[in-house]
C-alpha cells in the first residue's frame, strides 16, 4: 500500500497488531521500551494462539525516528503524553488511530494533534502479554472504528483498508456510546488483578461472579444518571447487559461465570492485572474509574466500583494479592 506505519506500545495488542500487520507484508516498525528492543531484536517477535505460532522479523526501537504517514497508539492512556513528548516531532502530522480502553485517550490526544487527523478504535480481539517479545492470541474480535469528535470521514477511509489487511474492521457512526459499552466490558478486569489469578479462575467462583454483576450494575445506574447514551458493540449488544443486570444477581452471576470461563482456552488475565504483572501502573482509573468520576459529576453512588479501584491500587503498591475471602469480605458491605 506505501503507506509507513508506527505501532508505538510493544505489549499485548501493540505486538499482535504490528505482527499481523508485517505478516500481511505492511511497512510497519514497533516502538517499544528497552526490554522489548532488545527481545525482538535478538529473537524476533513471537505470537502464538487462535491463528498458530509465528516468529516474525520486524524493525523496533524505542523511539520514532522518522515520520510515518499513520501511528497506532497501544500505550495505556496514563503513558500517552509521555509517548507524544518522546516522539511529537514524527508524530504531530500523522494520521494517530487510538487504542485505549476507556474513554479519555482521544481527549488527550487532541492536546497535542488536530482533531481531524485523530481516528479512535475499540479493540474487541484478545492478546495476553507473556513476555518481552512474546504474546497469545486468545481469541478473535472485531477493530470497531470511527470519529470521536466528529465528522473525519476522510481520515477514516484512508486507514480502513490497513486495518482490513489483518482484521476485521467495523466502521461506526457512534463511537462515542460504544466506547461507554466497552468500559463495562473491560471493568472486571479489576478482579483478575485484585485476586492474582486468571479470568477463568476467578469467575469459575460464582460468589466472585457476582461481584461482577454488581459492577454492572451500579456502572449502569451511573451512565443512565449522567445522560449517556450507551451503544450496543457488534460483539456485545447493549440487550445482553441489561438482561443480566435485570436477573436476580444469583442467577445472573451463574450466566456470567459460564460466558468468562469460555472464552479462552489458554488463561486470560486482563489488561490491568497484566500491567501489574509487568511492575507497572494500571488503566483502573480509566475504566472503574470512569464510574467513580461519573458519580461525583452527578450526584450518583459508585461505592463498589470506588472500593474495587482502591484495592487495586493498593496491589500495585504493595505488590500482594489479596485472597477471595478478603476480597468478598471487603465489598461485603458495598455490593447490593
Amino acid at each position: 500500500m506505501g503507506v509507513k506505519i508506527a505501532v508505538i506500545g510493544a505489549g499485548a495488542i501493540g505486538n499482535l497488531v504490528a505482527g499481523y500487520l508485517k505478516l500481511k507484508g505492511l511497512d510497519v516498525c514497533l516502538v517499544g521500551n528497552k526490554t522489548s528492543v532488545e527481545a525482538i531484536k535478538k529473537n524476533g517477535l513471537e505470537i502464538s494462539g487462535v491463528r498458530g505460532s509465528f516468529n516474525i522479523k520486524i524493525d523496533i526501537s524505542e523511539r520514532l525516528d522518522s515520520g510515518k504517514d499513520l501511528i497506532i497508539l497501544a500505550v495505556k492512556t496514563q503513558d500517552l503524553a509521555t509517548v507524544f513528548k518522546d516522539n511529537l516531532d514524527y508524530i504531530k502530522d500523522s494520521l494517530i488511530l487510538t487504542t485505549q480502553n476507556g474513554v479519555q485517550a482521544d481527549n488527550i490526544v487532541r492536546r497535542f494533534i488536530k482533531e481531524e487527523n485523530i481516528i479512535s478504535s475499540i479493540v474487541m480481539f484478545g492478546s495476553t502479554y507473556l513476555e518481552p517479545g512474546k504474546v497469545v492470541h486468545n481469541f478473535e474480535g472485531n477493530w470497531i472504528v470511527g470519529s470521536f469528535f466528529g465528522a473525519n470521514q476522510e481520515s477514516i477511509q484512508k486507514i480502513e483498508p490497513i486495518i482490513k489487511e489483518a482484521f476485521n474492521a467495523v466502521v461506526v457512526p457512534d463511537i462515542k456510546g460504544m466506547k461507554y459499552l466497552k468500559i463495562f466490558v473491560n471493568a472486571n478486569n479489576c478482579i483478575p488483578a485484585i485476586l492474582g489469578k486468571s479470568m477463568q479462575e476467578c469467575f469459575s467462583d460464582v460468589n466472585i461472579s457476582r461481584i461482577s454483576i454488581g459492577i454492572w450494575k451500579e456502572g449502569f445506574e451511573v451512565v443512565k444518571k449522567s445522560g449517556i447514551n450507551l451503544v450496543s458493540l457488534p460483539d456485545f449488544p447493549l440487550e445482553r447487559m441489561l438482561k443480566l443486570i435485570s436477573m436476580p444477581s444469583e442467577e445472573a452471576a451463574k450466566i456470567y461465570s459460564g460466558i468468562m470461563m469460555n472464552l479462552s482456552k489458554e488463561p486470560l488475565y486482563g489488561s490491568v492485572y497484566q500491567s501489574i504483572q509487568r511492575g507497572k501502573f494500571s488503566e483502573i482509573d480509566y475504566l472503574n474509574g470512569e464510574f467513580v468520576n461519573l458519580a461525583k459529576q452527578n450526584s450518583a453512588s459508585a461505592v463498589l466500583n470506588e472500593k474495587l479501584v482502591e484495592m487495586v491500587h493498593e496491589v500495585e503498591n504493595r505488590k500482594k494479592f489479596f485472597s477471595k475471602e478478603e476480597l468478598l469480605q471487603n465489598v461485603g458491605t458495598v455490593l447490593s
